[in-house]
């Protein structure tokens, strides 16, 4: 049973570190449903174009002259397909078929203008829906048989411009998050295993900084510290354990990320990222169900990203770009369960983003995410995952001129 419960703490912190509001990188999801979609995330740290730098970066939020309002929507499509390898112990058993599917993103943001110096921000941020569900009696079973994670972040943001060229932001990330999973016990007819409800609420501190040494340079540069998180439920478990409390720790790694941007030409911009993630806290977590505490090596490691982007003003409302970001693998093989088939990871962006009227901006972007082969030697499960995609289709809009627009500043 307690080699379940290692499954268990892998697929819980890959879960929760997927919902959290945060960035692309090791085991942080960078779809917010925002225009940044667009060109992979790159500049948006640095870009400070609308509504959405609340999520992105809230010292950008200095840079708008208005109060506005953002939403977006991203739905997804997983392709995530598991093959053996022809010495596998389980090659009698099925590969368990698409174990993805439908990925519904939302990201909504709201800037106040307080002053010309102050703003206030708010962002909420969401993904439901099914994680993995690989078809029955597949071979992975005592890992995974299927996942759903519902998340609700809050980010409450404030912004002052220090000087021209200097713009400070912070505020918290707050997250709740419940999750339902199942997996197989290990041992033959055993039955399985199942997390019901497994809920908490964390807080991280996000604090943002924005450069403008040059007017055609902008340099945006976040901290994100450790989220604290112990997810506690009821877990049924087969035979005479009955249905335990249960307690997961998971500390989510802090993060520091930096974006800059440069508007080449009136036309032309370029952008690039730099992100590093101290995954490596999480190498060890605690497991309470109910006796005691087990401590579970999980093998995470640090990770790191890089990210570029082309943006090109077609005309007067018509602005399109593109970009791509690269992860490095937060797992080494012989940590990697079927429950968390990601290693390195490729982005692709492409989008447009067009001025309908003066004052709202409609932006639309396809995103390619590469998983990884994903390799996967741990317990009595050999193979990879050639077949590792997600595919999203963003659609956003941006409001920069509301009904109560130069009232309740000061």
């Amino acid at each position: 049973m307690f080699r379940s419960m290692s499954s268990v703490a892998v697929v819980v912190a890959f879960i929760l570190a997927s919902a959290l509001p945060a960035f692309a990188g090791g085991l942080y999801v960078g779809e917010f449903a925002t225009p940044d979609m667009g060109a992979a995330g790159a500049g948006s740290l640095a870009r400070a174009g609308d509504a959405s730098t609340v999520l992105m970066n809230p010292a950008g939020m200095t840079y708008l002259d208005s109060h506005q309002l953002n939403a977006g929507i991203a739905p997804g499509y997983g392709y995530v397909r598991f093959d053996q390898d022809s010495d596998s112990p389980n090659i009698a058993s099925n590969n368990g078929g698409n174990q993805s599917g439908l990925i519904p993103l939302l990201g909504s943001s709201y800037v106040h203008k307080v002053s010309d110096r102050f703003r206030a921000g708010l962002g909420i941020f969401s993904i439901s829906g099914a994680a993995l569900d690989p078809k029955s009696d597949w071979a992975g079973q005592g890992q995974v048989q299927n996942i759903s994670l519902f998340t609700l972040s809050f980010v409450p943001t404030v912004a002052v411009k220090v000087t021209d060229w200097l713009s400070i932001g912070a505020g918290p990330f707050i997250t709740y998050a419940t999750l339902d999973w199942k997996l197989n016990a290990l041992t033959p007819g055993a039955g399985s295993i199942k997390f019901d409800d497994l809920d908490d609420w964390g807080t991280a501190a996000f604090v943002g900084v924005m450069l403008e040494p040059h007017e055609s340079l902008r340099v945006g540069m976040t901290y994100q510290s450790e989220t604290k998180l112990t997810l506690s439920g009821r877990t049924k478990i087969p035979a005479a354990l009955g249905n335990p409390n249960t307690k997961v720790k998971l500390p989510l790694a802090p993060a520091w990320r930096m974006d800059l941007w440069w508007d080449a030409t009136d036309d032309l911009a370029f952008s690039a990222g730099w992100a590093y993630e101290q995954w490596s806290d999480l190498s060890n977590t605690a497991i309470d169900l109910g006796p005691g505490e087990t401590r579970v090596h999980l093998g995470f490691k640090d990770t790191w990203k890089l990210r570029g982007g082309v943006h090109y003003q077609l005309n007067e409302e018509w602005m399109v770009q593109t970009g791509l970001s690269y992860d490095s693998s937060a797992l080494n093989t012989s940590d990697r369960t079927a429950a968390l088939p990601i290693d390195e990871q490729w982005r692709w962006g492409v989008g447009a983003m067009y001025d309908w009227t003066e004052h709202t901006t409609i932006s639309f972007a396809f995103q390619y995410v590469n998983m990884g082969r994903s390799n996967v030697d741990i317990g009595n499960l050999k193979g990879n995952y050639k077949d590792n995609d997600l595919f999203f289709f963003m659609l956003n809009f941006n409001f920069a001129k509301l009904p109560w627009d130069g009232v309740a500043t000061f």
